[in-house]
């Protein structure tokens, strides 16, 4: 064999000066396939995502969380440390997760419906599931 750039074939590789040498993955990252159905993986996972139902609760268990609301806002000034699980609304789809939380109770509001914590957490007393003094 004797051709025009035989004395290239058993040259040493280069490596450039200015250019530092490029990673396997980066190399594979150039010719990775077009995604053309781009978002469809986040669209999965969502809709993968596990949301509970909202639970309805009896008018009797209704009367004893109120009563113990009531009870409790009347000593709210003693600094009373409750523990509340409530139901929160996914943002994104139908459904949601009940959250346990646990603070000093600040205010305790029947006309707006809602239960506000030291923390700042404000809690609906429609999405009530549980009162506990702690």
């Amino acid at each position: 064999m004797s051709g025009k750039y035989d004395d290239l074939l058993y040259l040493p590789h280069h490596e450039s000066v200015r250019h530092p040498r490029m990673s396997p993955e980066d190399r594979a990252a150039q010719f990775a396939p077009f995604a053309a159905l781009t978002g469809l993986d986040a669209q999965m996972q969502e809709a993968a995502r596990l949301t509970d139902g909202k639970i309805l609760l009896s008018e009797e268990h209704k009367l004893q969380i109120n009563d113990l609301l009531q009870e409790m806002h009347s000593r709210i000034s003693q600094g009373i440390t409750a523990e509340i699980t409530y139901f929160v609304e996914d943002i994104r789809k139908a459904g949601g997760a009940y959250r346990t939380v646990r603070g000093v109770l600040q205010k305790v509001d029947p006309n707006s419906r809602s239960i506000l914590l030291k923390d700042g957490t404000l809690i609906p007393m429609d999405d009530l599931l549980s009162v506990r003094e702690c």
